[in-house]
């Protein structure tokens, strides 16, 4: 253990002892169920202790909300997934639905598709989502978004490695 992680543990406690129940009433409000708002509140404070810095004093509020906006937003984006996958078994015959199990991996594996995808600059994202989704050639791309047809590539190779890395299991 560092030196400094104690004085952030304390700091962290500090900030938890004076700020949770605000943050947890905040969030019960947002998401209208305490169990979730007890969750995110969890984890809004557990991203402040593993980033490793607290906010100056003043500021402490509007850093939470911040990181509790994020988490909100991250859980909204998984919710929107698992309906999205869900609603597509439901339009399956019952015999080739997946396990319970399968069901699960499937959403994990959308889940980090999604965040990959997402982190991705908004440019390579628009190519790809047009040529998977849209079936939209290369040619047809380059000329939809002005850019030359080795762009289009270079964009879709970026984006295939980063769905690739995504789904590597072997961490």
């Amino acid at each position: 253990m560092s030196a400094a992680e104690p004085a952030l543990q304390q700091q962290v406690s500090l900030l938890y002892g004076e700020h949770h129940g605000w943050l947890q009433a905040w969030l019960r409000r947002r998401l209208g169920c305490a169990h979730h708002a007890a969750d995110l509140a969890h984890d809004t404070y557990l991203r402040v202790l593993v980033s490793g810095r607290t906010p100056p004093p003043g500021q402490a509020r509007p850093h939470l909300m911040q990181i509790a906006k994020g988490l909100v937003i991250d859980r909204h984006r998984r919710q929107l997934v698992e309906r999205a996958y869900l609603d597509a078994l439901a339009a399956m015959p019952e015999a080739l639905a997946p396990s319970p199990e399968q069901r699960a991996a499937a959403v994990e594996s959308l889940l980090r598709l999604d965040a990959a995808l997402a982190a991705l600059p908004a440019a390579v994202r628009e190519v790809f989502l047009l040529s998977q989704f849209d079936g939209l050639t290369y040619a047809e791309i380059a000329a939809r978004q002005g850019i030359a047809v080795a762009t289009v590539r270079k964009y879709m190779l970026k984006a295939g490695e980063a769905c690739f890395l995504a789904l590597d299991h072997d961490d």
